[in-house]
């Protein structure tokens, strides 16, 4: 079943002679329950793809469909409470809530979006991700690694149809770095969860199942691992 698709998806920035294409129409799908790897180097345009992805921004043209759901025939407001229900964000700086403990920053997604969260869900997230004895702790309390596990926690809480993983390891050391990308592994495949990820690390991206790579805002393979 795929649950995330492009269609000819094109993103400009600027005019005239600074008219730089961005993404210049890529199509590509994802199955569900794939963990997929999207590797390019500074400029490539997967940042940019996966703003578009998770409706972060708009295309210039083109479409994204996730979950059988065009995404950008949504208006905003209701953009906003699909990508809160249906996309889960993992980031490079993490982006928790610095005043909100652990279990809180797990719970935001859900608790936004006014549902009540899956108790039994979460403990196992928590547990799988061995966070068990840090819910109570604030986030500037917590190793890079820990964070990075917490975010990845946040992101499973709202049982997302897809999570997107921008440069997830790019603030850890290489040991860390394994740590995390084997966990966000391990958790995909236990919750059935689809998992895009941008990377720019080759080694990082050999733990995907597929990787797609981009240059000059096309796509130029798709590989399995």
């Amino acid at each position: 079943m795929t649950i995330l698709s492009t269609k000819d998806l094109k993103k400009v920035y600027g005019s005239g002679e600074s008219e730089v294409h961005a993404l210049a129409g890529v199509n590509f799908q994802v199955e569900k329950g794939e963990f997929v790897a999207i590797v390019g180097t500074s400029g490539s345009g997967k940042s940019t793809l996966l703003h578009m992805l998770g409706g972060l921004d708009r295309p210039t043209s083109g479409g994204v469909t996730v979950d059988g759901k065009e995404i950008f025939s949504l208006k905003d407001e209701e953009l906003t409470i699909f990508r809160r229900r249906k996309i889960g964000f993992v980031f490079q700086n993490y982006n928790l809530v610095p005043v909100l403990n652990v279990y809180e920053n797990i719970l935001l997604p859900v608790q936004l979006d006014g549902g009540s969260p899956d108790q039994g869900y979460i403990k196992e997230i928590i547990n799988t991700l061995g966070l068990a004895s840090k819910l109570n702790n604030l986030p500037n309390n917590l190793s890079g690694g820990q964070q990075q596990r917490v975010a990845i926690a946040r992101a499973l809480a709202s049982k997302p149809a897809i999570i997107l993983a921008d440069e997830p390891t790019g603030n850890l050391d290489s040991k860390t770095s394994q740590d995390v990308l084997s966990l966000l592994k391990v958790t995909g495949q236990k919750f059935s969860q689809t998992i895009v990820m941008i990377t720019h690390n080759e080694a990082i991206a050999q733990m995907a199942d597929r990787v797609i790579r981009i240059e000059d805002g096309k796509i130029l393979t798709k590989e399995a691992v």
